[in-house]
C-alpha cells in the first residue's frame, strides 16, 4: 500500500471512529458525509452548526416520507426547522447520494 493510500485510509477510519462508526456500510456512509462536507456542520451525537443526526432521526422517526423530505432538504437546503441558521443547498450531492445520506441519518438512533 502506498503511503498516500495508507494515509487516506487511516484518515477515513479515524473520521468514522470519531463519529462513532467503525465498519461496513456505516463507514461508507460516514465517508460520503465527510466527502460531501456534511460533517462540517453536523455530527452524529452533538449539535454543531446544525442539529445532531440522532436528533434529526428522532424528529422524523414517525414520518413515512422522511427519506424523501430529508433528501430534498439535503439538496435544496432549508430554514426554520432547527432554528435561525439556514442549511445551504448542496448542489454537489446528487439524488442517489441524498437518499443514501437521508437513510443513514434516519438509521442513527
Amino acid at each position: 500500500m502506498k503511503l498516500s493510500t495508507f494515509s487516506r485510509t487511516l484518515s477515513l477510519a479515524c473520521a468514522g471512529l470519531s463519529i462513532g462508526l467503525v465498519a461496513g456500510p456505516a463507514l461508507a456512509n460516514a465517508e460520503l458525509a465527510q466527502k460531501k462536507n456534511c460533517m462540517a456542520c453536523h455530527a452524529v451525537d452533538k449539535k454543531l452548526v446544525g442539529p445532531a443526526y440522532k436528533d434529526v432521526a428522532a424528529k422524523y422517526a414517525k414520518d413515512k416520507n422522511a427519506v424523501a423530505t430529508l433528501s430534498a432538504k439535503i439538496i435544496k437546503g432549508g430554514s426554520g426547522v432547527w432554528g435561525p441558521v439556514p442549511m445551504p443547498a448542496n448542489a454537489q450531492v446528487n439524488e442517489a447520494e441524498a437518499k443514501q445520506l437521508a437513510t443513514w441519518v434516519l438509521s442513527l438512533k
